[in-house]
């Protein structure tokens, strides 16, 4: 697993490549030491994981996370326990108190093994583009997800941002419709109209609507029109 340490300071930085020489399966391919350093390296060297820091100089980490298109595995690395709730509130992988104890970067380690196993069975679009598989850095006010596409059933648009609907929560990113569309693979997602991008595997059930449109319901209840000129596409896809 090839990961990237993002550290404002070096000295953590050097401590925790020592800890991480007692386990192999994690090769440390970088090291940043703030946002903008760690966004370029994302970029060029694609990581697996990051031991990502959340007091830095600059942007925070929580401001790189939400920078990136896609979120590779997070490990967060603080000083400060009081951010603990905010990072992780909802589904996080873990996070490593300062200074570390090599205890728990055990612990850290065999749940990023786990993740890592299920990463590999998966099989991505050859365009690279976002499929079920990845997961997204989703950040509205003080609460922080990490979030699986697979559980992301509906993008709606709501002026200059986005509403996510996963679970039981709606969270909102400042990002188009339009931007988001591009970046996610069509054979998971169908756009559904100006306002609506749907997750197919959330379908349950379909019937005519208005002008030659359909309605979509997903499990959980939530119905979505599809607007005429997008639904003999959405027929086509849906084998009807």
């Amino acid at each position: 697993m090839r990961a990237l340490i993002v550290d404002d300071e070096r000295l953590a930085r050097k401590e925790l490549m020592k800890l991480l020489e007692d386990h192999p399966m994690i090769e440390v391919v970088g090291e940043a030491m703030n946002a903008e350093e760690a966004t370029q390296l994302v970029n060029d060297l694609n990581p697996d994981l990051l031991f990502l820091d959340i007091q830095m100089p600059g942007k925070t980490g929580f401001q790189l996370l939400e920078e990136l298109d896609s979120v590779p595995l997070v490990v967060f690395t603080t000083a400060y326990d009081e951010f603990a709730l905010k990072a992780f509130e909802v589904n996080a992988l873990d996070y490593l108190l300062k200074p570390i104890q090599p205890e728990r970067l055990a612990e850290a380690v065999a749940k990023l093994a786990d993740k890592e196993r299920a990463k590999n069975a998966a099989i991505r679009g050859p365009e690279k583009k976002l499929g079920l598989n990845d997961q997204v850095f989703v950040k509205d006010g003080d609460r922080c997800w990490f979030v699986s596409l697979s559980n992301v059933r509906l993008f709606e648009s709501d002026g200059n941002y986005i509403k996510v609907y996963f679970d039981s929560n709606r969270p909102m990113i400042h990002k188009s419709l339009n931007a988001l569309d591009e970046k996610l693979d069509e054979r998971a997602f169908f756009r559904a109209s100006r306002k609506h991008i749907v997750n197919l595997s959330w379908v349950e059930g379909i019937e005519p609507w208005f002008n030659g449109g359909l309605m979509v319901k997903l499990r959980g209840g939530d119905k979505v029109e599809v607007s005429r000129r997008q639904a003999a596409k959405f027929k086509d896809m849906m084998s009807l």
